[in-house]
């Protein structure tokens, strides 16, 4: 199985018809997804390697049945656009867009648990989600995966990648991988992903990367506690050399005092139950080790 989006899952891309909209949504078309429209109200009426182009989502939604968006454009007209996904009924929606400011990524985030409840917004500033042998929206190289039976949820598009890699050169498949982002308001949390895969019977263990700043680790620790001790959980945390106040790569990943810290989310994962490798390599490793393999 898979958490979120799945062979069925019908992909309209805000963005198709510009340069990095066309190469991925391509790319995804290419992997198997089905991608089956665009948009772009000047182009209406043209197409994109037989992709037909939309002047909005609405028409992408009545007249091609999409019912997921990927989100591939410029920052200033990204929460405009999420909220067009939305209102066209819309009800998961991936915007790998970076820079969109954080107090309009508040606003987008307060109005879609407002005024659509059911809209499971992942990112911005995000690497997409990939259910391996299925759907992949977004970033994510699906070449290093194979169909399996590990979840992986992660802060870094990177690290994800080179988690799922792991996986598979451990002989084992990945079942979904989300690439939630690093900025400080995420659509989907790692708790929002936990709990898929606690419910997905076809996943058997999760690999869970986070990163220094915010307190996001620590509330998915009180989660895994509670929730998760019938399935592995192995976690890397990144920025442990991370000086106090500096930001490391993503707007997120940023310690302020005594919070937010490498250590004290390792101490807070362990505490939990879960597994903590000290470097990335050691993540299919220890997978293996928990589910027996």
């Amino acid at each position: 199985m898979a958490i979120f989006v799945n062979e069925n899952t019908k992909v309209v891309v805000q963005g198709l018809t510009g340069d990095q909209g066309r190469f991925y949504g391509l790319r995804n078309r290419a992997y198997g997804t089905q991608v089956v429209a665009g948009t772009n109200p000047k182009k209406a009426g043209t197409d994109v390697e037989g992709i037909p182009i939309f002047a909005g989502v609405k028409d992408a939604v009545e007249k091609a049945g999409a019912n997921a968006s990927f989100i591939i454009v410029p920052a200033s007209v990204a929460p405009a656009a999420i909220l067009e996904s939305a209102a066209a009924g819309i009800e998961l929606i991936v915007c790998v867009t970076e820079h969109i400011p954080m107090h309009e990524q508040a606003r987008i985030f307060n109005t879609l648990k407002r005024d659509y409840p059911k809209v499971q917004l992942i990112g911005p500033n995000c690497s997409g989600i990939l259910s391996a042998g299925k759907c992949n929206i977004g970033f994510t190289p699906a070449e290093v995966s194979t169909p399996g039976n590990v979840g992986v949820v992660s802060r870094s598009g990177t690290l994800a990648y080179q988690s799922v890699y792991e996986l598979t050169q451990q002989g084992m498949g990945l079942s979904t991988c989300v690439g939630i982002g690093g900025d400080p308001v995420p659509g989907t949390s790692f708790i929002d992903c936990l709990k898929a895969f606690a419910e997905d019977p076809e996943t058997h263990g999760v690999i869970m990367i986070g990163e220094i700043g915010g307190t996001a680790e620590e509330q998915a620790a009180e989660f895994i506690a509670a929730n998760m001790r019938h399935k592995p959980v192995v976690s890397y945390i990144a920025g442990v050399t991370a000086p106090p106040g500096k930001k490391m790569g993503h707007a997120g990943a940023i310690v302020s005092g005594n919070k937010g810290t490498a250590q004290a989310k390792m101490d807070a994962l362990r505490a939990a139950g879960a597994s903590v490798a000290l470097n990335p390599t050691e993540l299919g490793v220890l997978m293996a080790k928990a589910l027996g393999k």
